[in-house]
């Protein structure tokens, strides 16, 4: 199959479950182009598998579009000029304003459409995030992009951005969209509520690769210091700062604790600043962003993971982190909120813990609770391994992708035809 995979930025190194599933069907022997809406930054990291699979060189960008509207335009037109042989009534139709209005006479339409222009047709268009999809429907009804929609909803596409712009705003995508995937039954319950046809909306979960985060039994030797660790972007929805107040909280009891925080983000000031209030800076240590082997490494040397994450006040939510699958694929006992989807993926008490959102109070009875009572590590890490490998294995999910993937294609119930200068659905 050929599939096209729409981004936001790539490389992105917090995205490795957009990774997971370009490289599970490069491996699967699929061709796969990617486009990227924006450029990442020019110091990020990247994951070894960006260099190893040379996805760079599948990778096309959407040219910069500059705020000044002078130089937009003069950019635009200097676009237009070089591309226009590739595809001239793709070109056009992008820059009519009496259909697409803002869209088209700000250039966006005209910007995005530049690297697509003169691609082959494909049987996917796999788009991560439905924000993403509402610009691809517009891209394939002017021909730039053919092929069937395949759109995942992750967390902040179905939370902050439906709260910014209302519970309508994926109306369109929702009956002109092909398959829709969101990631937990959570999501899957909304869209569904939302207008979405059930039959066309499939719980797909992230998944990871079990077979890097090998197992192994915590066990607290006497003169251990118990270290706990959370892996999380330095953001509101991860809710970072309520597990500092609770570790504040313990250290007042157990002197043998440590808390690694793994990230960065906009809130790293913040949080130093109430560490340092708390006077728990010897016990507390923001570690700043690491890759996957460097996490992986730090893992193996911790007892507790935890997993605070909460809805931020702009609506932003997780869909289930894979960085707490992984730890709880490492066998990690683990304390996280009763968000979004991650009630799906723990069992509570069974396979670690789940306290309500913004509750350092809870938060810090659990941990308490597996510091006084590390006998219990290994059988909730043994049964967390067990959750994550049954529903999230990366090698399960990728053959359950390729399988809806040409399961679309074969559905003739619904295709596209076209239609002068759009494409119309038809039952």
């Amino acid at each position: 199959m050929r599939i096209a995979f729409i981004v936001g930025i790539f490389p992105l190194l917090s995205e490795t479950f957009v990774l997971n599933q370009i490289t599970g069907l490069i491996d699967r022997g699929h061709e796969v182009d990617i486009y990227a809406l924006r450029h990442p930054l020019s110091n990020c990291k990247m994951h070894p598998h960006v260099e190893k699979y040379n996805l760079l060189a599948r990778t096309h960008y959407t040219p910069a579009i500059p705020s000044n509207v002078f130089w937009r335009y003069l950019k635009g037109f200097a676009l237009l000029f070089t591309n226009f042989h590739k595809a001239p009534l793709i070109c056009l139709r992008s820059l009519n304003f009496f259909k697409y209005g803002g869209a088209a006479t700000s250039l966006k339409i005209l910007y995005t459409a530049i690297p697509m222009l003169g691609q082959k047709p494909y049987d996917i268009i796999h788009c991560q995030f439905g924000c993403y999809a509402l610009e691809i429907l517009t891209l394939r009804d002017i021909g730039a992009l053919q092929g069937k929609i395949v759109t995942s909803f992750r967390g902040w596409d179905i939370s902050r951005y439906v709260k910014q712009y209302g519970d309508r705003v994926y109306d369109r995508l929702l009956a002109t969209g092909d398959l829709f995937l969101p990631v937990c039954d959570f999501f899957r319950t909304w869209l569904v509520k939302h207008g979405g046809d059930s039959k066309r909306i499939i719980t797909h979960r992230s998944g990871i690769d079990c077979n890097k985060f090998f197992f192994t039994p915590r066990y607290l030797n006497s003169d251990d210091s118990i270290q706990i660790v959370t892996v999380g972007r330095l953001v509101e929805k991860k809710g970072i700062k309520y597990s500092i107040e609770a570790v504040a909280q313990l250290s007042q009891t157990y002197k043998n604790i440590h808390y690694y925080i793994i990230g960065d983000g906009e809130l790293k000031e913040e949080l130093q600043r109430l560490i340092h209030a708390f006077g728990i800076s010897h016990i507390v240590t923001l570690l700043g962003r690491k890759n996957q082997q460097e996490i992986i490494e730090i893992l193996t040397n911790s007892h507790i993971f935890v997993a605070p994450s909460v809805t931020a006040q702009d609506g932003n939510q997780e869909g289930i982190p894979n960085t707490l699958k992984e730890a709880m694929a490492m066998g990690l006992p683990v304390v996280a909120t009763r968000h979004s989807g991650i009630p799906e993926l723990i069992e509570d008490s069974v396979s670690g813990f789940l306290v309500p959102e913004r509750d350092a109070d809870a938060i810090a009875q659990k941990l308490s609770y597996l510091i006084k009572h590390p006998e219990t590590w290994a059988d909730i890490g043994l049964a967390a391994r067990k959750s994550v490998e049954a529903q999230y294995e990366i090698q399960k999910l990728n053959n359950e992708l390729v399988d809806l993937y040409q399961k679309l294609l074969a559905d003739k119930s619904v295709t596209y035809l076209p239609s002068g200068k759009s494409y119309y659905k038809v039952a």
